[in-house]
């Protein structure tokens, strides 16, 4: 089916048609437009039309990759209040991985998973500089040269420039040259100020991430883009956090994939404090999906369904509504385990099962989205 028939065939008579038919179109999309879309009870429909932007662009194709999240502190200076992770520097519960316990854990994935990826992430540590992270990437490299290391939020960066006190794009020159491939999209959460100030007033500011996306774009590392959504965010902020990723994306074609995520409330202040006790649910979930595959429709080419805080039931019905990408498998993985929500380890033969039932066929990807394997 072509793309200038969609809206006709699923849409037809329907108050949708309009605004997705001048959505998929422009590479003009407004805020209002947005909003409407997010807006929509219209889940069936958007689900369609998402799916039928993603069977274009991949066939009956799913990708993922094998890897381990390396959480390699937790020691912690910003007190997000949607983190339930981070300890205080000298708390009895903080830690800060050695470097000859991360490269044991690493070629053991290697050597038993055949991992290609390493998610290299961690807390606002104030004790470790550049040279810290230089020599861990270097290290790795050595090791395992084949193991891409997608690591270090822009918030991440932007305490490691603090520490150094010199500019992010000096941090991020000096560590893609000991290894750095890409970074991961977090640190984003809603990128609204209005938001940031509630939930995390002590993180970098949405103009901060974006700047520091930019920067490392500029210099070929590219990215992720994230969105973690369900705190006090309206709507409207949503749609301003979308608009602002496409905005930098038709600057600089940097992210390499969307991943929208659903705010996990356990044990975090922010449960406590009694603004939000629930995850938002399957619902929010498949419209975000299916809405951020219309919006990036020609910019962003990769949509992850995100089974790490939604489950592997609402990733596979993701694929379903848009998302192409099943993530990784995140052996090791620790953060949003400690909200205690659910299981945060998959082994790639869970993924390629979940894959297979859903009568599409599952491909290992690599770090920059190649395939390297069919299942």
């Amino acid at each position: 089916m072509q793309n200038s028939q969609i809206s006709h065939e699923i849409f037809k008579g329907s108050e949708l048609e309009e605004i997705v038919d001048r959505v998929i179109k422009s590479q003009d999309t407004k805020l209002d437009d947005v909003i409407f879309l997010l807006e929509s009870p219209e889940i069936q429909r958007l689900g369609l039309i998402g799916n039928n932007i993603r069977e274009n662009m991949y066939g009956n194709r799913v990708s993922f990759i094998n890897n381990i999240i390396l959480n390699y502190t937790n020691v912690c200076v910003t007190y997000c209040k949607f983190c339930a992770f981070y300890r205080p520097p000298g708390h009895e519960e903080s830690y800060t991985v050695s470097k000859n316990e991360i490269l044991d854990r690493i070629v053991f994935a290697k050597a038993k998973y055949n991992i290609k990826q390493v998610l290299f992430q961690g807390g606002h540590n104030p004790k470790l500089n550049t040279e810290y992270f230089e020599d861990i990437f270097k290290s790795i490299k050595r090791k395992c040269p084949d193991v891409a290391i997608h690591g270090l939020s822009a918030s991440e960066i932007d305490m490691i420039s603090k520490v150094d006190r010199c500019s992010s794009r000096e941090v991020l020159e000096r560590l893609h040259f000991a290894g750095l491939e890409s970074l991961p999209g977090a640190g984003a959460e809603i990128l609204v100020d209005e938001v940031k100030d509630i939930i995390s007033p002590l993180k970098i500011s949405s103009q901060r991430w974006l700047d520091i996306m930019d920067i490392a774009h500029s210099l070929g590392i590219r990215s992720s883009a994230t969105m973690m959504y369900g705190t006090v965010e309206t709507i409207e902020q949503r749609a301003r956090h979308i608009l602002k990723i496409a905005d930098l994306q038709k600057k600089t074609g940097g992210f390499m994939a969307f991943i929208p995520w659903s705010f996990e409330p356990n044990n975090t202040e922010i449960q406590e404090s009694g603004t939000v006790q629930y995850a938002m649910g399957g619902f929010e979930l498949l419209k975000m999906i299916s809405v951020s595959r219309i919006i990036f429709k020609g910019i962003i080419d990769h949509l992850q369904s995100s089974w790490l805080t939604n489950g592997i039931g609402m990733a596979q019905l993701a694929i379903y509504h848009g998302s192409d990408d099943f993530g990784g498998t995140l052996i090791g993985e620790e953060v949003v385990s400690a909200t205690g929500a659910r299981s945060t380890e998959l082994l790639a033969k869970n993924i390629i099962n979940s894959v297979k039932a859903m009568g599409y066929v599952p491909v290992e990807r690599n770090n920059n989205y190649d395939i390297i394997k069919y299942y």
